[in-house]
């Protein structure tokens, strides 16, 4: 629910502030007071693109801000709501509510903020969908378009078709993806073979050379402790020597370990307490003398031996930086290639057998498309007729007693450009994303006239009344949501602007509802009536403000409405009567 708006450098408006209630709030004033820049303004905060032409001549930029609860939407837009909010890192007051704010500059840049977070206009529009919904008089021509009609249709029928709705967009998705790989093998064949030659041509090779994970990193070590060989070798040999004595020359000399185990009989051999007690330490280095000993011998007896082992390292080397050349930096990159290779490789088969089997595959796709659609015309079907009636009875309560709304489906042929036609019943139709049905609304304005689509014709007033008679019908769909109507009354007087009165009140029951109206049989019915007045400061320069009437100032300005009767008591007598008559209407409904 809308609760609050600030309006800043818009139009007319300098700066004003309205506070907004539930049920049926009225916005009246006179012609070029402002009351459409109220209507702009919630345009702004639904994400509508930003024009520099309205910001008021002299201000810098135009600010719209509402404030927002959503406590009162159903559970569905509440958590699309919450999704909104989340994904924005959007929070809300203390109280929670959420502020919504549009910036629009003199130089057209626009900006939008929802929760004190800079957001791109789509999320504001995103935030908005489910709380706000404002019909203008051009959405009223939008009610004309075959798109618009469908989704009020599936609107109206949408705990039954909506699941079918999905289903089929599920299907359609498979659908189109099998007949996009079976068009790829038939119209690409040649190149997707000669792409599979050269996919199995280096697979060939790679597989010859047999690498293996990390082996030539390896190799790079290995060559570099064999080409040092010859050093490497004589420093083990020395160091072995000094530890154990050199085993070719005996009488060259005594090792560390006959000299340690010299040292450590003369010491245990010792009288003197003093020295026998540092034999075990000689003991402990012994030990470590014999094993750093039996380590060099085994690295001695693990040098290659053999004179060709290098040349061997360098020819394997060689072998990989073929590899290496071709398909990846390294030996590892050149195995992931390979295995995504040999999985493109068994996706390229373009056998006859291979294109039989997706072919089939295609059929059965489309054969769950052609039952998914069938049912959702079928439903779609079931539901015009109650939609026409429904609407068509709601027009009746809005002095159109003779008109009557037909809902017509019918199944959209494919054209012969149609990149992906569906087969039902022997016809090809067009499988779009909504289905293969388009919708048509006509109007039949009296007993006798040829039924018409809506376009041929409506008039503007019975535009506007066909608009409000699907509103009130539709209404159970979006409970809590707020409902904004800009002269939903053009073209329409006498009873009728009653009518039209009498149903936004029962609209307001179970939504928040803003009309602007030029109208005070419809004004009558507001539980809160706000006026948007203008003022001259004698220089050419108007300004406009929204001010919130009490009982006594919604008659003079209910009299005004009465052809500027508010300077007269039969004016104001004409208001009192209005008021009451209203009143009286609700009052057993809302019982």
């Amino acid at each position: 629910m809308l609760t609050e708006i600030r309006i800043d450098g818009l139009g007319v408006i300098s700066a004003a502030t309205a506070q907004f209630h539930e049920g049926l709030t009225v916005l009246t004033g006179e012609t070029g007071a402002g009351k459409t820049m109220v209507v702009t303004s919630l345009h702004l905060l639904s994400g509508a693109r930003a024009d520099a032409g309205r910001v008021r001549l002299g201000a810098e930029k135009a600010v719209v801000e509402g404030r927002f609860t959503v406590d009162e939407l159903n559970e569905a837009a509440r958590t699309e709501v919450g999704a909104v909010l989340e994904s924005a890192a959007a929070e809300a007051d203390d109280d929670g509510s959420v502020i919504a704010i549009r910036t629009v500059g003199k130089d057209g840049r626009s900006r939008a903020h929802l929760g004190g977070r800079g957001v791109p206009a789509s999320v504001l529009a995103g935030f908005t969908a489910p709380l706000l919904t404002v019909h203008g008089q051009n959405d009223q021509l939008r009610l004309q378009r075959p798109e618009q009609q469908l989704a009020a249709l599936d609107r109206f029928a949408a705990e039954t078709v909506e699941p079918l709705l999905r289903g089929y967009r599920k299907h359609r998705k498979a659908w189109l993806a099998a007949r996009e790989r079976l068009l790829e093998r038939t119209a690409r064949s040649r190149e997707l073979a000669l792409e599979a030659d050269r996919l199995t041509h280096s697979l060939t090779e790679i597989d010859a050379v047999r690498p293996e994970p990390g082996e030539d990193l390896r190799i790079v070590d290995e060559v570099r402790r064999l080409s040092d060989l010859d050093s490497l070798r004589e420093a083990a040999v020395v160091a072995h020597d000094a530890l154990a004595g050199p085993a070719d020359a005996p009488d060259a000399g005594s090792g560390a370990l006959e000299l340690l185990g010299t040292a450590r009989a003369r010491l245990e051999g010792a009288e003197d307490p003093a020295l026998t007690a540092l034999a075990p330490r000689l003991a402990d280095a012994i030990a470590v003398v014999v094993d750093l000993t039996t380590e060099l011998s085994g690295y001695l007896s693990d040098l290659p031996s053999d004179p060709g082992a290098l040349d061997s390292l360098l020819t394997r080397q060689a072998e990989l930086k073929t590899l290496t050349r071709k398909y990846a930096a390294d030996v590892d990159g050149v195995l992931a290639w390979a295995e995504e290779s040999r999985a493109r490789l068994a996706s390229l088969d373009v056998s006859e057998e291979a294109i039989a089997a997706l072919a089939a595959e295609v059929d059965a796709a489309a054969e769950k498309v052609r039952a998914a659609a069938v049912k959702l015309s079928a439903a779609r079907t079931r539901a015009a007729g109650k939609l026409a009636a429904a609407v068509s009875a709601e027009l009746a309560g809005l002095a159109m007693g003779k008109a009557r709304l037909e809902v017509t489906v019918r199944q959209l042929v494919a054209s012969a450009q149609d990149s992906a036609p569906l087969t039902v019943d022997g016809v090809e139709l067009h499988a779009g994303s909504a289905g293969v049905d388009e919708v048509e609304f006509r109007l039949s304005a009296h007993s006798g006239a040829q039924s018409l689509p809506l376009s041929k014709s409506a008039s503007g007033g019975e535009l506007s009344r066909v608009m409000l008679a699907l509103e009130v019908v539709l209404a159970g769909s979006d409970h809590g949501a707020t409902m904004v109507f800009d002269e939903v009354d053009a073209g329409v007087g006498g009873r009728a602007a009653v009518e039209i009165g009498r149903r936004l009140a029962r609209l307001a029951r179970t939504h928040q509802v803003i009309v602007v109206t030029h109208l005070p049989q419809v004004a009558a019915f507001a539980d809160t009536h706000l006026v948007v007045s203008k003022s001259d400061d004698g220089k050419g320069r108007v300004d406009s403000g929204v001010q919130s009437l009490d009982r006594e100032e919604r008659v003079v300005e209910l009299a005004r409405m009465l052809a500027g009767l508010d300077d007269t008591e039969t004016g104001r007598a004409h208001a009192e009567e209005l008021l009451e008559t209203a009143r009286a209407e609700r009052e057993p409904a809302s019982a």
